[in-house]
């Protein structure tokens, strides 16, 4: 059978099962009596199972499978969880990842995990024994149902759940039964807990049934909504759906009825988010239509001036309201939350701490913060890099901790917010904070700092030096924290994304590293300049206030121009010598546009404002990638191209 067509789904859901695995597996360290971590699991694993045998994957199935075995023995309390066992299901997820991205690569998932079936594996006549008495159990009572499931049946009926006995009739004429039979047991997955088939669930991936299988399923949904989901799977020939009633009054006997009705007094609807899964590259072509219909409405804005027509202003004006609306919805349909990205870093938080033999609590806050998808595919990487830096540089070890009157656990705080059009991202430690001292020392080794400067500098200047190409304050090179590369890799990232990062710090109290983001990177306020005889937009985001000044208020600092702003001295930037421009601006006032990157301001000369305005980022491409001052250019109503100032790297 042709499985290419199904390959990208099953990647994206085999990363979501992973992500599931990942964040139930640190769950169930915690609380390794938890028989519904242990179920939610077992259930992971064993989609992930019939989904690779459905592809053909061949190690990815062996591997789930054994983890299937671990995990049924956990769930009949055969064995213990340990933490050497946690162990070896955490590197069988590292596996499965690696096989993902080897799928996503090579199409293969070939991958050496003998070494793991050998630590999963268990005495295989215990196992044989074992798939006998489950086989014979099979047919102990009516309706196909073994005394297990009679007891998860009872249990789930006090907890409100409902237990039914599904038969699904594929038709004759589809080539491709196992694919389809997957696509309803991960429909049935969504809708509640499937706990056993008929034929097995392995005869069903390997199409040795004839047209029609059973599943029982324990779900809070009624017949008619699951009957619903199934009806619009193509290819489903028929369903019947029965429901399994046990009796309280009989429970000795542990008799069990079959209800082919139900009251439509008693039935609850529930609400079930209704999506889709949509490429990202068509959601980038609708963003870029929608970016030309905002170009175009610019342009006749500019009509609109010169045109007094009552039909053609309120033609324009409506216009103008459907493309923003547009815009809006567009923006909230490629918004995904930062606990994307969040995830990851749990799993990381356990492994680094248990290497470095270190106590550490993470708490995370506001994952629900939604953000652009391209902002959040960008800044992963960054923040790895600051949470590995807090763990490795930040918290101390138990000991250290306690002798500084510290608990011994450390504390890591993860956190997201928006801020008017932009998203805050704050990763937070309770550690050692940055020795001022061990900078200085550094920074003279490396030749950064001269005699003269060493004594001078305030904690501020200092701070900016751990952002400088090739500085490190580690006295040797580890894979935790960056392999001595620094944080320059972390700014240069956060300000390609049109951000900023600040550093807030004390010595014993701790680091916290500030992220600020724009939401989005496609579509962005801009505020319309001249310099000289060009036309330049500031991003929004990035003014703080647009103020007049005239030639006395002036000053030179240490051969540098200099103005006050609110009782602060601020460096004052000529943009006409930057971008070597003749200046227009007049010989005794001009105007100034304050620019903020963090805490950090200045004074930004201009020719001439010419108002705010939506534009439309759109790249330099390669060959323009070096120019740091520009981030971009758009188009304007007229036709014709502005380039956008990147404030961030102005001073």
């Amino acid at each position: 059978m042709d499985t290419n067509q199904y390959l990208e789904i099953f990647l994206e859901e085999s990363e979501e099962h992973i992500e599931s695995l990942n964040e139930n597996l640190l769950q169930l360290e915690k609380n390794p009596e938890d028989s519904h971590i242990i179920d939610e699991i077992f259930r992971s694993a064993h989609t992930l199972k019939g989904m690779a045998a459905t592809m053909g994957f061949e190690n990815m199935t062996r591997l789930t499978h054994k983890m299937e075995d671990v995990l049924q023995e956990i769930r009949s309390n055969s064995i213990k969880v340990t933490s050497n066992l946690m162990d070896v299901l955490f590197k069988c997820i590292d596996a499965l990842s690696s096989m993902t991205g080897i799928i996503s690569e090579s199409g293969n998932d070939s991958y050496d995990i003998e070494n793991l079936i050998e630590l999963l594996g268990t005495n295989n006549t215990k196992e044989e024994v074992a798939a006998t008495n489950i086989e014979n159990s099979k047919s102990l009572d009516n309706n196909n149902i073994n005394v297990y499931e009679k007891d998860i049946i009872e249990k789930a009926a006090s907890q409100g759940y409902k237990t039914y006995s599904i038969e699904v009739v594929i038709d004759k004429n589809c080539v491709m039964k196992s694919a389809r039979a997957f696509i309803v047991f991960n429909t049935l997955d969504n809708l509640g807990d499937v706990v056993d088939s008929t034929p097995s669930v392995e005869d069903i991936e390997d199409e040795k049934f004839d047209d029609r299988f059973t599943v029982h399923l324990i779900s809070k949904f009624e017949k008619d909504a699951i009957k619903s989901k199934l009806q619009s799977i193509s290819e489903i020939k028929s369903i019947n759906i029965e429901e399994l009633l046990y009796s309280k009054e009989v429970k000795d006997n542990k008799k069990f009825e079959t209800s082919n009705t139900s009251s439509d007094d008693h039935i609850k609807h529930s609400k079930t988010n209704k999506s889709v899964r949509v490429d990202i590259e068509r959601l980038d072509n609708l963003m870029n239509l929608v970016s030309e219909l905002i170009i175009i409405k610019t342009r006749l804005e500019g009509i609109e001036s010169n045109d007094k027509n009552p039909d053609t202003v309120s033609t324009i004006e409506y216009l103008e309201r459907i493309t923003t609306n547009l815009h809006d919805a567009v923006m909230k349909v490629r918004m995904v939350p930062v606990e994307r990205v969040f995830n990851r870093f749990p799993r990381m938080v356990r492994d680094l701490s248990r290497e470095l033999n270190k106590k550490i609590t993470l708490n995370m806050y506001g994952q629900d913060t939604e953000v652009d998808r391209t902002v959040i595919d960008e800044i992963g990487d960054p923040l790895v890099h600051l949470m590995r830096n807090s763990i490795d540089h930040g918290i101390e070890t138990p000991e250290v901790r306690v002798k500084k009157g510290k608990p011994e656990t450390g504390v890591i705080n993860l956190k997201a917010y928006h801020e008017g059009n932009n998203v805050i991202i704050e990763v937070t430690d309770d550690g050692s904070g940055i020795d001022f001292e061990k900078v200085k020392r550094k920074a003279y080794e490396k030749g950064m700092l001269s005699d003269d400067e060493i004594d001078q500098l305030s904690n501020e200047r200092l701070v900016k030096l751990l952002f400088e190409p090739g500085f490190s304050t580690s006295d040797k090179i580890s894979d935790i924290s960056g392999r001595g590369v620094g944080l320059d890799v972390v700014k240069n990232k956060i300000e390609s994304l049109n951000g900023s990062i600040e550093v807030k710090t004390e010595v014993d109290k701790g680091t916290k590293f500030i992220i600020k983001l724009p939401l989005t990177l496609a579509i962005i306020q801009a505020l319309l300049v001249m310099v000289g005889n060009e036309k330049y937009a500031f991003p929004l985001n990035s003014i703080s206030e647009i103020v007049n000044k005239n030639k006395n208020e002036v000053h030179l600092v240490q051969g540098k121009e200099v103005v006050m702003y609110r009782g602060k001295v601020i460096p004052l930037i000529r943009l006409h010598n930057i971008l070597d421009l003749k200046s227009n601006e007049d010989s005794d006032n001009f105007i100034c546009v304050i620019i903020k990157k963090g805490d950090n301001l200045a004074a930004c000369s201009v020719d001439e404002l010419i108002g705010q305005q939506e534009i439309v980022i759109k790249p330099l491409g390669k060959y323009l990638s070096n120019v740091k001052i520009i981030a971009g250019a758009t188009i304007l109503g007229d036709g014709q191209v502005a380039l956008i100032i990147d404030s961030n790297n102005l001073f």
